[in-house]
């Protein structure tokens, strides 16, 4: 005996658990498969070292959604302030593009909390947390998977919301390329001696990228790119707080850490198609960037949401036209901001070149003069 579904969700993150909520409002069937068996939905103390800069398209689709977290918790950003390995620089603003702001930092822990307790007034959603799929069968009239407890769960459409290591992807047979960077992410939040003016400020410094953002009060969160992770994270709290003020020329004073330095890899990923025979791949299964233009969160969001939206229509949810047009509408901005962050991270690591760096600052201080470019990043940054 089996359980039927309109949709099987796989993976209850942030883009995951978006999409099942989303799938309800329409009166979807949907099961969520979560394999971790702790309680998303409730909230913890302290700071949550992963964080993300939400869009503002991508926070009115949450406040849709009724899962926008509370604003106590959330930060802002204002502009941003962009310098080179070499005396480059560009600012801009959310007032260049017409916005409240460019983005809204959010942690994890909190905005995956908000949803999930939305998606438990959800009558339309099924919540399976704590197992795991162990087979997945899919062609074209049928698609199916079984859990580590003996369950088999029927639908007309799997989607594979499970992470850069995707589950998904590997068994519904989705070949992707992978480019290791060799740097990892090393993130952390610092509280602050001077106030951060809601400015997100970004260094490239030749061997790495640093990012500082604004979070509520004098408080940031970093994230630095870099190809020696380890000295970082071997650092005490104080130690490490110095030296991440001084590779920011200590733009707002003394630092002072509150949350434990953790660390993850950084790849490109991209698979030959986001979708198979009555699959669909959306967020780090169907792709990644690098963390430097901050939108890994914000393609997951919008895979959610695109998704979502052709699928408000269909009779048939795994229907393999509808599953086309999802991957249609989603190719292009996809693999602009993949270019995009790749090309930017090759350029201001690229030292071999003689003249490299001279031109790539002088492009930085160029652009920063030309505000009609300006405003076109701006635009860009809010997803305008």
């Amino acid at each position: 005996m089996s359980d039927k579904f309109d949709v099987i969700v796989v993976g209850g993150g942030l883009v995951g658990a978006a999409l099942a909520l989303a799938l309800d409002k329409q009166g979807k069937r949907v099961a969520l498969v979560e394999g971790q068996a702790e309680r998303f939905d409730a909230l913890e103390e302290g700071w949550d070292a992963r964080i993300y800069a939400v869009s503002p398209a991508n926070r009115a689709f949450l406040q849709q959604l009724g899962a926008w977290p509370d604003a106590s918790r959330l930060g802002v950003i204002g502009s941003m302030d962009v310098r080179g390995d070499q005396g480059g620089q560009i600012a801009f603003s959310a007032a260049d593009a017409g916005a409240e702001a460019l983005a809204w930092i959010a942690e994890n822990r909190w905005m995956l909390a908000t949803i999930w307790q939305r998606l438990q007034q959800a009558s339309g959603v099924t919540l399976l947390s704590g197992v795991r799929p162990q087979l997945l069968r899919h062609n074209a009239r049928e698609a199916a998977i079984v859990l580590d407890d003996g369950r088999e769960l029927q639908a007309q459409l799997i989607v594979g919301a499970d992470g850069a290591n995707s589950w998904v992807r590997q068994q519904s047979g989705i070949a992707a390329s992978i480019k290791p960077y060799g740097h990892s992410g090393v993130v952390a939040n610092f509280a602050c001696a001077k106030p951060h003016g809601n400015i997100a400020r970004q260094w490239f410094l030749g061997d790495g990228i640093l990012a500082w953002l604004p979070m509520p009060g004098n408080r940031i969160s970093m994230v630095w790119s870099t190809s020696q992770p380890e000295p970082l994270l071997a650092l005490d709290g104080a130690r490490l707080a110095a030296a991440v003020a001084a590779a920011g020329d200590h733009a707002l004073g003394e630092l002072t850490l509150l949350s434990p330095a953790a660390a993850f890899p950084l790849r490109l990923i991209t698979p030959d198609n986001v979708i198979a025979e009555r699959v669909a791949l959306v967020g780090d299964a169907a792709h990644t960037v690098h963390p430097l233009a901050g939108q890994g969160v914000n393609l997951g969001f919008q895979d959610a949401a695109r998704l979502a939206a052709v699928l408000a229509g269909a009779r048939d949810c795994g229907e393999w036209l509808t599953l086309r047009r999802y991957e249609r509408t989603r190719k292009e901005a996809v693999r602009t901001m993949q270019l995009t962050c790749d090309a930017l991270f090759q350029l201001f690591h690229a030292k071999q070149a003689p003249g490299l760096a001279w031109l790539r600052n002088a492009g930085l201080n160029l652009t920063n003069r030309l505000p009609l470019i300006k405003k076109q990043l701006a635009r860009h940054a809010v997803g305008f």
